[in-house]
Formats: structure tokens, sequence, C-alpha cells
């Protein structure tokens, strides 16, 4: 006689104070500028092997070193924080492969604006922690095109060029609690 088994589902919640998620874009291209958000949520789905990652980013949670240019990020130059308060992601796949290398499909929202992206990185398989929880690691990294989010602001440079890349990369360091 065998014995069917119901696939197990474990979710895991995002610990924020040991996450982060950030961006860089090349700076009138001399430099790097980064970026990162200091209030999101985000939560990975295990569905006996199969797993989803569902998230989002509190545009007005943008940290960056000149209130000035905070608020210039938070206006409809760019995010437009008070139209959009929320940057938000949706996997359809994700795949770990040997030693945890991850490819992840998905969905990313800015500003209204929702196309695909896909991301490489790092997966760590669950571990006790010290203080009797589970944890568990994913480390993601993509490029975008931010003109296909609507961050379209730019600005000419005095000998040719602007002062922001197209390209933006996005970094995601996430570790999780099981719930």
């Amino acid at each position: 006689m065998s014995t069917l088994q119901t696939p197990t589902t474990t979710t895991w919640q995002v610990d924020p104070v040991h996450s982060t998620v950030g961006f860089a874009v090349k700076h009138m291209i001399v430099s790097t500028f980064r970026g990162t958000f200091e209030r999101y949520e985000a939560t990975l789905v295990d569905h006996a092997g199969r797993m989803s990652l569902t998230g989002w980013v509190d545009v007005d949670s943008l940290m960056v070193k000149d209130p000035n240019l905070q608020a210039h990020l938070a206006s409809p130059e760019f995010f437009d924080s008070a139209q959009h308060p929320r940057l938000r992601f949706a996997s359809n796949e994700i795949t770990v492969g040997a030693g945890g290398d991850v490819v992840m499909h998905g969905e990313l929202t800015v500003k209204g604006h929702t196309h695909p992206v896909r991301a490489i990185g790092h997966a760590t398989e669950p571990l006790d922690d010290p203080f009797g929880g589970i944890r568990r690691g994913l480390e993601l990294e993509a490029t975008i095109d931010r003109r296909l989010y609507g961050l379209e602001w730019n600005l000419p440079l005095p000998k040719g060029g602007f002062a922001l890349d197209n390209d933006v990369r996005l970094a995601i360091n996430l570790e999780f609690t099981q719930a």
C-alpha cells in the first residue's frame, strides 16, 4: 500500500533588519549613484520546491545623502510617490540550481508601468538560527531600463551625453524567517 503525500508549503517573511533593497545607476558617466529603500515587505513561498516571491517597496522610504535630491526623486519627474507610493514585484518562476544559483522571472511595477524582469543570484538552504527559528537567504540582481517605467528625466551634459544612464542595476539581498 502506498501513501499519498501532500505537498508542503512553507512561507518565509523578510527580516528587514538583515536585508537591503537598493539600486545603482551611472551618474555623469564618472561614478555610480546608489540608493536604498528602508521600508519594504517580501514573502517567499516554497510549495514543494516550486518557489515564488512577492513584495513591495515604499517609495518615500528611499534613502539618499541629500534631502533636495530625495524630494526630486519623490517628484513626478521620477517616482511620483504621491500618485504611486509603492514599487511592486511578483515572480512567476524561480529556478534554484546546483549550489544555490537562482534565476528568477517576474514582473516589476514602477510608477504604474509593469514589465517582465529577469534576475539572477543565489539562494541558501534553510538554516536553524540560534534563537529557535529557521532562516534562509536570497540575493538577486537585475538590470532594467528606467525609461520603460516612466523614469525619463535626464539632463544633458555640456560636452555630450547625459547625467543619468538608462540602465539601473537592482540589488536585492533578503534574509527570511520561516513564518
